[in-house]
């Protein structure tokens, strides 16, 4: 049993590494650049944000300069690796308004309608399952807060189904970056 808890463990440090390698590469922010991203994303300075699957950090960091002092990032990942580099570049960066979280993303612990925008950036799969992850940032963002969804795979009508299905309003897209409003509750 342990051998085969060990084995995921490694295959799951190796699957960072490589993530992280890819994310920390200088030359991506020329071919992937997170600020325009981030910008059609719909972030402002003064926004409370959620990053869902925050990684290494790639959009972290440009998060938080785009939001500003006035505002916060909650970085969100399952893997304790991300959480930890991500500390790693705050440090580095010197960087306030960042709160890391290791978490589920279904289950993030913040609390109901705090926070204005919630993006969901470069994941093929979804820890804890889409829908329940739509639910959780449901209940999280503010009435009219924004999800923004970066389109991966998969069908693109599907896509805006799913999220719709979870109480969200389709309001358009930015290139890849579907854009959904929270209706009320008593739409959902």
């Amino acid at each position: 049993m342990s051998n085969k808890i060990e084995e995921r463990d490694h295959h799951s440090k190796f699957a960072f590494r490589i993530i992280s390698l890819m994310h920390d590469n200088p030359l991506l922010p020329y071919f992937r650049n997170p600020q325009r991203l981030l910008k059609a994303a719909g972030l402002k300075p003064g926004q409370k944000v959620l990053e869902v699957g925050c990684g290494p950090g790639f959009f972290t960091i440009p998060a938080a300069k785009i939001v500003g002092e006035e505002g916060v990032v909650y970085a969100v990942d399952v893997h304790p690796l991300a959480i930890e580099r991500v500390k790693e570049k705050i440090e580095r960066e010197g960087i306030k308004n960042i709160t890391p979280i290791l978490a589920n993303a279904s289950d993030t612990g913040l609390p109901d309608q705090s926070i204005d925008l919630a993006f969901i950036f470069g994941l093929q799969y979804v820890a804890g399952g889409l829908e329940n992850v739509i639910a959780e940032i449901q209940r999280i963002l503010e009435l009219g807060g924004v999800l923004s969804f970066e389109k991966t795979k998969g069908s693109e009508k599907k896509l805006v189904v799913e999220v719709e299905r979870g109480g969200f309003i389709y309001s358009g897209r930015e290139g890849r970056i579907f854009l959904f409003t929270r209706g009320s509750d008593s739409e959902h």
